[in-house]
């Protein structure tokens, strides 16, 4: 009898004609050689990867590395792929596996003003894979942006469409060399801390809207919980000796924390162009906040990209990208930016490999071709620690790619990028003000080059480029305050004996015991939490000027400018970036009675009157209804309408950007309590430094409210 086509059923020997048969089906279906795309395996993709041959020149289908590098003239490249997945899904790591046509041949083009030349070497910033070479100081963050780094193969935080691997099904996942890292580093109660910080900022009653799309406020607020868990994180960790091989990194813990156990984090849903709730200018010392708030989601990869669905297929395109020196990216003309492909790892053995069409790269080209807006973040060296500062620069198109050869001879993928109009500067502005600094170019509208006479570290410049007035009111510039007499001490002080400054855990030291046991301050400057009043040594104490715990005592630590508003009269701002938590200055002039108050008149109508006993909204919501962040132990009132420093110009505002923190410095049987002023979050550069004045008795004499114009969402409409 003959065999039907396409029978399972075995025919007897000699009685099939071969010459019919048209299609053949196994007896049981082969497991494909190639795995699905990373994150989009049996689980999340119900059909199974196909099975496929492909030819040594590829199309190579996600997750296999074709058999040797390709090799072509610039120009041309034979190695496109394209893979397809689900959209807009949190959760999916890859584009799926579906194999369409290669790109054509002549989609990559040699500009002919660029000659091949060194690539650059990979954008891995640190050739050591180890805990030594991620782990960066205190709050710095160690560069390394290969996707294929093993420190941070966990660590890809897309939510969908991104290029981070998935789970293998029917095992645990793989420990990366991070989790193995942070097993034997010191005890910390995580959770325990960001339940905390959830709790009091209300984190967990953010609903879906909040967090597919955000906003300024939510954007901001999620920074602050972030690094308020990671500063705590540090302190706790810094009183410890860590484990053998162990890397501190709280930057890390705390958005893990933050965002895998607690759900707590904004715009998931990728987007091309603008995201909601970021500015451009913004600015980010870690990573970790740039994936919290979205702006781009892989902690390590350079380039992010989602999956747009095209006809029958989906394609990848690149959404964002990370320019942070790793590779010889060209960029230094502000608005045009050469950018090089990721991938071309340098192994271990020396061994290096072209760079590949795939993931981001494959998104790139993608992108050439569809036209789409990429947001850029330009990242710099942080000249107070060892890490950088991203800088979100805004949306750029990328005009053309091409591939070039680097001194090892290995092909890299480079695409040039160019800014659109119309965006508030950013990297530019930074180079502006470099240029300020180093003296190639002159400050504008600049009355006064230094208006303390020297009586401060670092310069503060009068500038005025709205109108002609030359100054504000004559005063004598004095650099902290003047007291006729100090509060008295509860009890007398020694001090301590810490003759080389107060060490982390030293819990011996008396001004450690203070302050609960801990150092108030990091090793950059930086506030690590709030308290109703900050103890710091004073001039009873053995320990030197350097030490940690004398931070507001040593003058201004970035660099300012006193400037003129359009509406608000003279106001300061900084020409450095001041992160999270950094000191900026305190508020000098002469310490006068409280019970003067009623007698000020003009002085607080001037508004050069700083009243620690007014009603202040604390920055750290009580979790008991009190107000104790707010709460100074003395009645300290400071007039620096003859005598002050640069902080007698910082403008109100009903939503500021720095905070104050009473400080007491306590000698003998004497008390000096001082404020000294903190960022609430990173400010960029001349963008102006503002604090609340605080709420008085409607009963209180001497006060008369004023029109407030601060502009902000939340202003009332007056201050004191």
């Amino acid at each position: 009898m003959e065999q039907g086509l396409g029978s399972e059923s075995v025919p007897p020997s000699g009685s099939l004609d071969k010459s019919r048969v048209l299609d053949v089906r196994p007896i049981r279906c082969l497991v494909p050689m190639f795995p699905s795309a990373p994150g989009m395996g049996p689980v999340s993709n119900p059909q199974a990867t196909p099975f496929v041959c492909v030819p040594p020149t590829g199309p190579f289908p996600p997750g296999v590395a074709p058999l040797y590098p390709f090799s072509m003239a610039n120009g041309s490249h034979a190695n496109h792929q394209n893979s397809t997945g689900t959209p807009n899904q949190p959760g999916a790591f890859g584009f799926g596996s579906a194999i369409p046509s290669p790109v054509p041949l002549n989609s990559f083009r040699t500009p002919q003003s660029v000659s091949n030349g060194d690539a650059g070497r990979t954008r891995r910033s640190n050739k050591n894979r180890g805990s030594q070479a991620m782990a960066a100081e205190d709050d710095g963050y160690s560069d390394s942006q290969n996707q294929s780094d093993q420190y941070m193969s966990g660590f890809s935080m897309h939510t969908e469409g991104g290029s981070g691997g998935g789970k293998r099904r029917g095992r645990p996942p793989k420990k990366t060399r991070r989790d193995r890292l942070f097993d034997s580093s010191p005890e910390v109660d995580v959770d325990g801390e960001a339940d905390k910080l959830v709790a009091l900022f209300k984190m967990s009653e953010l609903d879906t809207n909040r967090k597919n799309s955000g906003d300024r406020e939510l954007v901001q607020s999620l920074l602050l919980v972030f690094d308020l868990l990671r500063r705590k994180l540090t302190q706790i960790e810094e009183t410890k000796d860590p484990a053998p091989g162990a890397a501190r990194r709280p930057d890390l813990r705390a958005g893990t924390t933050l965002m895998t156990n607690k759900g707590v984090r904004t715009n998931i849903v990728k987007r091309i162009g603008h995201v909601p709730g970021v500015e451009v200018g913004d600015i980010f010392f870690f990573r970790m906040e740039l994936c919290l708030v979205g702006l781009h989601a892989p902690s390590m990869a350079g380039i992010d990209y989602m999956s747009v669905k095209v006809t029958m297929d989906e394609e990848p395109l690149a959404v964002s990208i990370v320019s942070s020196g790793g590779y010889d990216d060209e960029g230094d003309d502000g608005d045009v930016l050469i950018y090089s492909g990721q991938g071309g790892v340098q192994r271990r053995d020396g061994q290096m490999f072209d760079q590949k069409l795939e993931r981001g790269n494959l998104a790139m080209e993608k992108s050439v071709h569809r036209g789409n807006e990429v947001r850029v973040i330009r990242g710099l060296k942080d000249n107070g620690s060892t890490g950088k500062i991203y800088i979100y620069d805004g949306l750029y198109k990328i005009q053309e790619s091409w591939t070039e050869k680097n001194k090892s001879g290995c092909s890299v993928f480079k695409y040039k990028l160019v800014r659109l109009p119309g965006q508030p500067a950013a990297f530019t502005l930074w180079k502006s003000i470099q240029q300020w600094k180093d003296g190639v170019t002159s400050r504008a509208g600049v009355i006064l080059p230094d208006l303390t006479s020297g009586a401060e570290s670092q310069p503060v410049s009068l500038v005025n480029d709205v109108d002609d007035e030359k100054g504000p009111a004559y005063f004598t510039y004095i650099p902290s305050l003047k007291y006729s007499k100090p509060f008295p001490a509860p009890k007398s002080n020694s001090g301590c004996h810490c003759l080389g400054g107060c060490q982390p855990g030293d819990l011996n030291c008396p001004c450690i015991q203070k302050n609960g046991g801990y150092i108030p301050y990091s090793s950059l400057g930086v506030l690590m939490n709030y308290k109703s009043v900050i103890h710091e040594c004073s001039l009873s104490c053995s320990c030197p000027p350097n030490c940690r715990n004398r931070m507001s005592q040593a003058g201004l630590k970035v660099r300012l400018e006193v400037f003129k508003t359009k509406s608000k009269g003279w106001g300061l701002r900084s020409w450095d970036p001041i992160r999270a938590g950094g000191f900026i200055c305190e508020y000098a002039g002469e310490v006068i009675d409280a019970s003067r108050l009623g007698e000020l008149g003009n002085e607080s109508e001037d508004g050069y009157v700083f009243d620690a006993t007014r009603t202040y909204e604390p920055l750290e919501p009580a979790s008991n209804g009190s107000n104790e962040s707010a709460a100074v132990p003395y009645p300290l009132v400071v007039s620096a309408k003859n005598s002050g420093n640069v902080a007698r110009f910082m403008n109100h505002s009903c939503s500021p950007n720095v905070f104050w923190q009473s400080v007491l410095r306590e000698s003998n049987n004497e008390s000096y309590l001082h404020i000294a002023f903190f960022a609430i979050g990173h400010i960029p550069p001349l963008q102006e430094l503002t604090f609340d004045y605080g709420m008085v008795a409607s009963n209180q004499a001497g006060y008369r409210r004023k029109k407030c114009l601060c502009e902000s969402p939340k202003c009332r409409g007056y201050f004191y």
